[in-house]
């Protein structure tokens, strides 16, 4: 199988425990964008947390994509287009901030180069800044101060509460919005059907390609539905055991070049499909 398009988790999949491209997995993506296919960065990250890991992989110049929000926004990293976008509906901002007034957690979204925090701030809001490279800035009143257009709501806190919150938060809006965990202490709060499998689908459509002529990899709980819509979906071995189940197969860790080594075996006919990663 031809796969002319590579979706990419960022954290925990395309960058090591350091946050950085190791120089070997860099290497691999420029030889798949030089003589495969296209590379897509679909994170939960904001637009401009993404920005800088196109950059280094040259995105802008070989026609890459951001996915951005858990796939609420779709930019052509060579013409700066926005292929797509949806929006949280801001009406249920202050619902949600009665909800969680008495939970040890805290809540973001972004603004132009910040980071809009409410509630309270702490180590896990403060990785969320440090990840993207965006600063803090603390308001009073969430609620009341984000009357703008925005494309998620992150919660941030200890995994046990950010487990009842999503319990309680999805019992009430199932039907309205999408909640789900990025990682045990995020919980990703976004439009009703945004999710990364949909919005690569949407992409994929609007480029002419089929789903068979797509690789998804990640390692998160919100990469799940990508790895199994891909015609290829590829777990890291750091990943937790749900993302592992849904893949066709699980790759090196993100500290041993897991990327690298599913693109050598498809780039350089090292061996067949099945052969490039042990099976699940």
């Amino acid at each position: 199988m031809f796969f002319k398009i590579i979706a990419l988790d960022i954290d925990g999949t395309l960058t090591n425990s350091h946050k950085v491209i190791t120089p070997k997995t860099r290497e691999k993506l420029m030889y798949y964008q030089e003589n495969v296919g296209k590379i897509i960065l679909a994170s939960g990250r904001p637009t401009q947390g993404i920005v800088p890991h196109a950059e280094t992989l040259e995105l802008e110049k070989y026609g890459g994509y951001i996915l951005a929000y858990n796939g609420g926004c779709a930019v052509d990293c060579k013409t700066k287009e926005v292929i797509f976008r949806k929006s949280l509906p801001v009406e249920y901002i202050p619902e949600i901030c009665d909800i969680i007034k008495n939970y040890p957690v805290g809540i973001n979204t972004y603004e132009g180069e910040k980071i809009i925090a409410g509630h309270q701030i702490n180590k896990y809001t403060k990785l969320e800044g440090r990840i993207n490279g965006m600063e803090i800035r603390f308001v009073d009143d969430f609620a009341s101060y984000v009357d703008f257009d925005v494309t998620k709501c992150l919660l941030q806190g200890e995994p046990e509460y950010i487990l009842e919150l999503e319990k309680i938060l999805s019992e009430k809006y199932s039907d309205r919005l999408g909640i789900f965990k990025s990682e045990p202490f995020f919980l990703e709060i976004v439009p009703k059907d945004i999710d990364k499998a949909k919005s690569i689908d949407r992409l994929l459509k609007y480029l002419g390609l089929r789903t068979e002529e797509c690789i998804a990899c990640g390692d998160g709980f919100n990469d799940i539905s990508m790895i199994e819509y891909a015609g290829l979906g590829i777990a890291m071995s750091n990943a937790s055991e749900p993302v592992k189940k849904a893949a066709d197969y699980v790759t090196y860790s993100n500290d041993d070049d897991g990327i690298a080594y599913v693109l050598g075996r498809l780039t350089e006919n090292i061996g067949p499909v099945h052969e490039m990663c042990y099976a699940r």
